[in-house]
C-alpha cells in the first residue's frame, strides 16, 4: 500500500542521515536528518546530587526547543505542551531502556553524582519530531565523552578524559499514525494534521521500553499488536546506524 503523498509504502521511512561531532563544546552532539525533518542534540554533563530514590545513580534531564524558524506554528518563549512532550518521551525512552548506566555514573553514594543534560533543537519542522529527537539523542549519547576532573573533583571545561558514557543498550522510537483504516509509519507534516490517532513505541532488542499515544482517535488492541510487532523489525533497520558511530 502506498500514501497519499509521494510514493512511500506505508511501512517506509523517510531517508534517514545522522551525523555526528557538529558541536565542539558539548561532550557530545548529533545532527539527524529525517526526510526534510531537521533536529540536532547536545549532551553537557556535570556534578550534581542524586535525585532522592535513586541516590547511587546519576541524573538524566531532557529538554526540547522548537525553533520558531523551524514551522511557523511553534511561537517563541518558554517551551509549550509540545516540547514539553517531546522532552517527555525522549527521556522516558533512554531511562525506561536502561541506555546508559546510570549507576556508574555515581561518584559518591547519596552525596555527587553526574548529572546528563541532553538538550536538543528542532531546526525543521516536517514531521515525527519525536522518531527524530531521539535518534539524535541516542546518537549524541552514543559518541559523548566524559569531561575532566581536577584534583579538587571539579569540571575541567573544554577537556575531557578517555571514559565515554556508560552506554548499554540502543532504544529506538517509532512513531505510527492512524488515518482512516490505515497505519503508516514516520508521519510527515501533512499525514499529523490529517492523523486520528497516533502511537509512538520505542524498543530495545528484545524489549519494549516506553509508549506514547497522541491525537483524539483510538485504537484497536490488534492496530496496538501490528505497531508493536512493526517496531521491532523497523529497529532492526535504523539500530545499525546508531550502533557504528563512534566517538
Amino acid at each position: 500500500n502506498k500514501r497519499n503523498t509521494g510514493n512511500r509504502g506505508l511501512n517506509d521511512f523517510r531517508e534517514l542521515k545522522i551525523e555526528t561531532g557538529i558541536s565542539v563544546n558539548a561532550e557530545g552532539s548529533a545532527k539527524v536528518q529525517l526526510g526534510e525533518t531537521i533536529v540536532i542534540a547536545g549532551v553537557k554533563m556535570d556534578i550534581g546530587t542524586p535525585y532522592p530514590d535513586t541516590m547511587n545513580k546519576g541524573n538524566l534531564i531532557c529538554t526540547g526547543e522548537l525553533a520558531p524558524i523551524s514551522d511557523p506554528d511553534f511561537e517563541p518563549g518558554p517551551p509549550d505542551s509540545r516540547a514539553i512532550e517531546l522532552a517527555r518521551v525522549v527521556d522516558r525512552g533512554i531511562r525506561e531502556s536502561d541506555a546508559v548506566d546510570f549507576e556508574k555514573l555515581c561518584i559518591t553514594e547519596g552525596e555527587k553524582v553526574w548529572n546528563v543534560y541532553v538538550d536538543f533543537y528542532v531546526l525543521n519542522n516536517d514531521g515525527n519530531l519525536i522518531d527524530a529527537c531521539g535518534l539524535a539523542a541516542i546518537a549524541a549519547l552514543k559518541v559523548a565523552r566524559m569531561p575532566k576532573l581536577n584534583e579538587e573533583g571539579k569540571v575541567v571545561h573544554g577537556e575531557w578524559s578517555k571514559e565515554k558514557i556508560p552506554f548499554k543498550k540502543i532504544p529506538i522510537p517509532t512513531t505510527f499514525v492512524k488515518i482512516g483504516n490505515h497505519i503508516m509509519v514516520d508521519p510527515d507534516k501533512d499525514e499529523e494534521e490529517n492523523l486520528d490517532a497516533r502511537l509512538t513505541v520505542t524498543c530495545s532488542e528484545s524489549e519494549i521500553n516506553a509508549l506514547q499515544k497522541g491525537g483524539e482517535g483510538g485504537l484497536k488492541l490488534e492496530e496496538i499488536e501490528l505497531c508493536l510487532t512493526k517496531s521491532f523489525k523497523i529497529r532492526e533497520k535504523i539500530v545499525e546506524s546508531i550502533a557504528k558511530l563512534k566517538g
